[in-house]
């Protein structure tokens, strides 16, 4: 029973069928975690553990009385992103530090509905906008490998809390990678879906045509759990788009089944040498080129093919970007909800004031790059030039797709960076050069674990997917996780006991 936090969705859910344990047991075990453990992580925000404990008394009641769903009793995490009714939601900054949301956001009601039992709201980068979980107004988190590193971000929380053995799965959200670039950090997979697969009502917002929420685990098969009932439909959400629903662990399990020893025999990945160019560490590369070297063993065709340039691809994100943020975060001026500053002079001096005391650094520059952008005279030159590109970068991928089925690559150029290294903003925007292509095309990809550096830091592949092809991405991995034991290797804070 000590180790609960090891097993995997999939046994945790069999465990709790077979009676070998309760939710209630499973779900104390976690909260006993957190709360020994956290103080070194700092993943939560917010703990909801009397909540969490009486969701599981009622979780176990309802299997005994015959309920089937297979999550039903199982502990999860939401980023703290995501609107959550009666509890604290902040979006990791000042600015919503006393926001109770009055409603739930549409994954946090699907959840609820497939019967997990929520935890609590993790740490992330303010607002979302960041690659190392360093700008939130909670304090900084903390690598599970290895306590003197980033956990990466935005989603570096949730990465952070599943790395660590606090909750089995996550939920992330990701804009320019912030769901892949943590999991590669943190030793982790996870994936964002296609643009429009997963409702976005309840998400607070930063670039509205580039977020998408996902899922994060250990493996390919724990995403495939979370990410099942997050998808769907919904008239709320002018982006979500009807389609296929696909049942992700079928799927992942059908491709087992009829796997034979060359599982990936008709496979075409896609490699780019725009990928493996300047920046990217040494460490990485081989790690990386040694996961494709076994994918290659187990079948699979290796094909160049080509892409826009990376450090295009940044220039337009890092334009398109800001000019949404401008937009979506002009609602908090200190009058309906949120920070106020105290004792304004008058409404220019409310809304200067708690915009600049609600605001960190980073969020307060990406907004005055975008309202730059945005402005007359400016428009053209740079948010419709950058609009131009966008599409382009699309062209080029949907090229690169008619010669393979999907692209890998490394997920970022490096592991895991020191905390409070004083990097400049531009280096710190470059650790998203691998993963912001994916937003602006609006494709599905997922990052992940293949190697450690030689300190014993995690080094994750990305693959991305055509459009809808979630289950593909899913199988891929799964398929190779089967063949190796990168997922299987535990953090240092895992390993501990309580």
């Amino acid at each position: 029973m000590s180790e609960l936090h090891l097993l995997s969705t999939q046994q945790l859910i069999t465990g709790l069928q077979d009676k070998k344990f309760s939710s209630l047991e499973l779900t104390e075990h976690y909260i006993k975690r957190i709360d020994a453990l956290d103080s070194k992580i700092n993943s939560f925000i917010t703990h909801t553990s009397e909540t969490a404990r009486a969701q599981a008394q009622a979780a176990d009641e309802m299997r005994a009385q015959g309920d089937k769903r297979p999550l039903l009793g199982v502990p999860m995490a939401h980023k703290d992103i995501f609107c959550t009714q009666g509890v604290l939601t902040t979006c990791g900054s000042k600015m919503l530090h006393n926001f109770i949301s009055p409603y739930d956001a549409t994954i946090v009601t699907n959840i609820d509905k497939a019967g997990m039992i929520s935890l609590g709201k993790l740490n992330m980068d303010e607002f979302a906008m960041g690659s190392d979980n360093e700008s939130s107004h909670y304090g900084a988190v903390h690598n599970p490998w290895n306590l003197a590193h980033v956990p990466g971000g935005s989603s570096g929380g949730s990465a952070a809390a599943v790395a660590a053995g606090f909750v089995p799965v996550a939920t992330g959200s990701d804009t320019g990678g912030s769901i892949r670039q943590p999991a590669s950090f943190c030793g982790l997979t996870g994936i964002k879906p296609t643009y429009g697969r997963v409702s976005r009502f309840g998400m607070i917002a930063y670039a509205s045509s580039l977020d998408q929420a996902g899922s994060m685990g250990r493996s390919a098969m724990d995403c495939a759990y979370l990410l099942q009932p997050m998808i769907g439909h919904d008239t709320r959400d002018a982006t979500s788009i009807k389609h296929d629903m696909p049942n992700y662990v079928q799927d992942l399990n059908e491709a087992a089944a009829s796997a034979g020893d060359k599982p990936f025999a008709g496979l075409r990945i896609g490699v780019a040498k725009e990928y493996f160019s300047k920046g990217l560490d040494a460490e990485v590369e081989q790690a990386a080129r040694a996961a494709l070297k076994k994918y290659e063993e187990l079948g699979a065709t290796i094909v160049e093919v080509t892409i826009t340039d990376p450090e295009i691809t940044l220039a337009t994100y890092y334009m398109l970007a800001p000019a949404e943020a401008s937009s979506n975060l002009s609602r908090f001026d200190g009058v309906r909800f949120g920070y106020r500053c105290e004792n304004p002079t008058d409404l220019l001096d409310l809304y200067t004031r708690s915009r600049s005391e609600g605001f960190g650094p980073e969020v307060q520059r990406r907004i005055l790059t975008g309202t730059y952008a945005l402005s007359a005279g400016y428009f053209d030159a740079y948010y419709t030039k950058a609009q131009k590109v966008r599409r382009l970068i699309v062209k080029d991928f949907e090229d690169a797709f008619a010669n393979c089925d999907v692209i890998a690559s490394p997920t970022a150029p490096t592991a895991a960076y020191k905390l409070g290294e004083d990097l400049d903003s531009a280096t710190l925007y470059l650790g998203d050069v691998y993963t912001i292509g994916v937003n602006l095309a609006g494709l599905p990809a997922l990052s992940q674990p293949v190697g450690l550096t030689s300190n014993g830091l995690p080094i994750g592949l990305q693959l991305i997917g055509q459009y809808w092809q979630e289950s593909k991405l899913l199988s891929t991995a799964h398929l190779f996780q089967q063949h190796t034991d990168h997922h299987l290797q535990h953090s240092t804070i895992a390993k501990e006991t309580v």
